[in-house]
């Protein structure tokens, strides 16, 4: 099959700079914060992809097969982006942000650094379960509010961007968006838990790391400060804990019904999009059943969740082009082991999205020869050692810039509307190049 044309992953690399630059440059900042100007962008860049996928002469080529030329090919398109990969992708972000937000936690206990250190520790586990969107939305305010009479807070929101907004959401594919494109792709659900070791050996670290960083930062506190923060007690309160059972709900949905599958060894398949139905109906019971006051005590608000839809529309239909590319050729980009596929993917992660990072080199490492140690998805097959690699350099390194992961910049914002100075776009990157690249330099050497 002929190769695709190089201009037609132009709409794609066009989507990812205006993500990446709209946000930092002062005559866009403005404009970019209307969502609707994002589907508009998102709208405008498909429309040539699906004008290319018309007009070529040869047709589509997926881990499907290949489709006729013409409106047969546009049709292919348009199902595999917004039915088989965007809806599934965008309901569960959705039931996740939805439940999440129905959880309030507040209350003012001493700052000290081992209660802070609870808390990035007790973030980093929440993230695989209940998201690293719901996870960030649910413990940052409480952060913030046990640190409002410490002055140094910077760092422990850095480092809570480190390690719930992003490396503690690993384990399950619900953790982080890049792992949820796996499990559509053919990953099996709880093939990330084994990624434990390189989630503990990050998260032990960093946790290492915070600790000592918070002690120096305590001494340095004013006497008055550190008196008026032990003097100020309010008991933790948890409300809407309803919604954990519904989040139970959200995991065994996702992992339990697949329509590509029979139900739990039964002779029943779920007819197509069940899921994504129960997890709606999740959402909407967790919208009915959660007291107005617990929501407005979150700040909740379907800003955050229309921004990433109104994205990742555009998103899911452009990268169509530079996957089949990479699936064509992509053995021979020259990525053979599994650190080079840990730091591309990381990297790229780092100033694009995450999730569509990882399906460019997802698909790239299934054009690779078959080895002995590979998974069956839908690109054909993938190495188990090349599949931890992405995964794990998509989730990590999406830590080292505020657009990484979509969790980072709401996390920046909430801290910035509650007080705390916050480092720039590339005063952040100066912490996470001193903190997590050589982190990253010692995953590289012990586990790829």
């Amino acid at each position: 099959m002929p190769t695709p044309s190089l201009l037609s992953i132009l709409p794609f690399a066009i989507m990812l700079a205006c993500i990446a630059l709209m946000p930092l440059i002062p005559r866009t900042q403005h404009w970019w914060d209307n969502n609707r100007n994002k589907l508009l962008l998102s709208l405008s860049l498909s429309l040539p992809i699906v004008l290319y996928y018309f007009f070529r002469d040869f047709g589509y080529h997926s881990a499907h097969g290949a489709s006729d030329p013409g409106f047969s090919t546009a049709l292919v398109i348009l199902k595999h982006a917004f039915l088989d990969e965007y809806a599934p992708f965008i309901v569960l972000l959705f039931s996740l942000f939805v439940i999440s937000g129905g959880i309030n936690l507040r209350g003012d206990i001493p700052a000290h650094p081992i209660t802070n250190t609870i808390f990035l520790a007790l973030g980093a586990g929440l993230a695989s379960f209940i998201g690293t969107t719901g996870a960030a939305m649910l413990l940052i305010r409480p952060v913030l509010q046990i640190n409002s009479e410490r002055r140094h807070v910077r760092h422990t929101v850095i480092f809570f961007i480190f390690l719930v907004a992003n490396i503690g959401g690993c384990l399950l594919p619900i953790g982080d968006p890049p792992l949820f494109l796996g499990y559509l792709l053919g990953v099996p659900f709880m093939w990330t838990l084994q990624l434990w070791k390189e989630w503990l050996f990050c998260t032990v670290v960093l946790l290492i790391v915070y600790f000592i960083w918070d002690m120096i930062a305590w001494r340095t506190e004013t006497q008055p400060d550190k008196e008026h923060e032990d003097a100020v007690r309010i008991p933790l309160q948890l409300t809407g804990r309803i919604n954990f059972l519904l989040l139970l709900g959200v995991v065994l949905a996702a992992g339990l019904i697949d329509p590509s599958k029979n139900f739990l060894g039964t002779s029943w398949k779920p007819f197509p999009y069940l899921r994504e139905a129960v997890l709606l109906s999740l959402s909407g019971l967790s919208w009915a059943l959660t007291k107005r006051e617990v929501r407005v005590a979150n700040d909740f608000s379907f800003h955050p969740i229309a921004e990433v839809a109104a994205l990742f529309i555009g998103i899911f239909v452009t990268m169509q082009a530079p996957v089949e590319l990479l699936t064509l050729k992509g053995a021979s980009l020259g990525l053979l082991k599994p650190w080079q596929f840990f730091w591309a993917s990381g990297m790229l992660s780092s100033v694009l999205d995450n999730a569509p990072t990882y399906v460019v080199f997802f698909s790239t490492a299934c054009s690779l020869p078959e080895s002995l140690q590979s998974l069956v998805v839908q690109f054909g097959k993938i190495d188990l050692g090349l599949l931890a690699a992405i995964s794990c350099g998509s989730v990590f390194m999406g830590a080292n810039t505020y657009i990484g992961n979509g969790p980072n910049f709401m996390v920046k914002s909430i801290a910035e509307r509650s007080g705390v100075e916050m480092p720039h776009f590339f005063h952040y990157m100066l912490y996470s190049g001193c903190v997590l690249i050589p982190l990253f330099i010692l995953v590289t050497f012990v586990f790829f």
